[in-house]
């Protein structure tokens, strides 16, 4: 990749995430982009015979990732949906070493949610619903929004109904609403090779969505779908009581902290939501289109592991 496709590369990475401003001489990321395009790419540099030609040195890691690619080379995992390779094959985070010593003095504090004794729950209409069965039921059967005219099933959630460790997503979408099952397909396969990076198989864990039926075509969720189902998604946090919730990209991250700060912004904090710890990281769909975000989720899952241990 030369240059300008590295440049682009960047500049869309940036935009996904939320910005529209680059410092490049006053220019939008728009411009930008604009701008790029209208280069001509550069002759590719000749070849020299000469076998004394010195190599070029690697780009240097900055400084906030440095730990992780030096101590952690061999978690880098391979997002693309033909690879065989998983997230972390060699080495799981599940115990403290310099490097997850160094992320945790890298800690900050996040957005704050209520209190763990706050009202929330309380108030919630499905507070007296017993069980995540139960619950389950209920959404198979809801008929507050108009999504489920166009879904073919419900998807609650599934897993360990006393896990310590949540994952939330967005929506269903093609495959999870075949199925009924949260997490399939490509998107799913590599949230279970995050998960076994950290030392946690998904029959370990609950895993669910801010919306429990799919949007049609994947378009994003409308406010009174998110309402609808947000009591859902709260009653379930209530039942499970994690330790550790992972909020799996912007709409997940953005629903339970309430704001509409960019995903990057949000990242390597430890927000609290009712006095749960949560971690926000990148959907694994996003990682399917983006492969540069794998090392920003494994350092983003290091951190929620290391916050799952020092809770016990």
């Amino acid at each position: 990749m030369d240059g300008r496709e590295r440049l682009r590369a960047y500049l869309e990475q940036r935009r996904e995430m939320g910005e529209s401003e680059f410092m490049l001489d006053g220019m939008s990321v728009v411009e930008a982009l604009a701008a790029i395009d209208k280069l001509r790419p550069s002759k590719p540099p000749q070849t020299s015979r000469s076998t004394n030609v010195k190599a070029p040195e690697p780009a240097p890691v900055p400084a906030p990732l440095r730990g992780v690619a030096e101590g952690h080379r061999a978690q880098s995992f391979d997002a693309r949906p033909q690879a065989a390779a998983p997230f972390g094959t060699h080495e799981t985070a599940k115990s403290s070493s310099p490097a997850t010593d160094d992320l945790a003095a890298r800690f900050a504090q996040g957005i704050v949610i209520g209190s763990a004794g706050g009202t929330l729950f309380e108030q919630n209409p499905y507070r007296d619903v017993a069980s995540l069965a139960e619950l389950a039921k209920l959404i198979d059967a809801c008929t507050l929004c108009r999504l489920h005219e166009t879904a073919k099933c419900a998807v609650p959630g599934e897993g360990n109904p006393d896990a310590d460790f949540m994952c939330v997503g967005e929506a269903p979408g093609a495959n999870e609403d075949e199925t009924g099952h949260p997490f399939v397909g490509q998107a799913g396969g590599l949230l279970t090779k995050i998960l076994a990076a950290i030392d946690l198989s998904r029959d370990q864990v609950f895993i669910t969505n801010v919306l429990k039926h799919r949007p049609p075509a994947n378009r994003n969720p409308l406010p009174d779908e998110v309402g609808a189902c947000s009591p859902y998604l709260v009653r379930q946090i209530q039942l499970v009581k994690p330790k550790v919730i992972l909020a799996l990209g912007t709409f997940a991250a953005q629903t339970l902290l309430e704001t509409k700060t960019p995903i990057g912004k949000l990242r390597g904090a430890i927000h609290r939501y009712h006095g749960i710890p949560l971690i926000v990281t990148y959907h694994p769909a996003a990682l399917l289109r983006n492969p540069a975000w794998k090392r920003p989720t494994w350092e983003d899952v290091k951190l929620a592991r290391l916050v799952l241990d020092s809770s016990k």
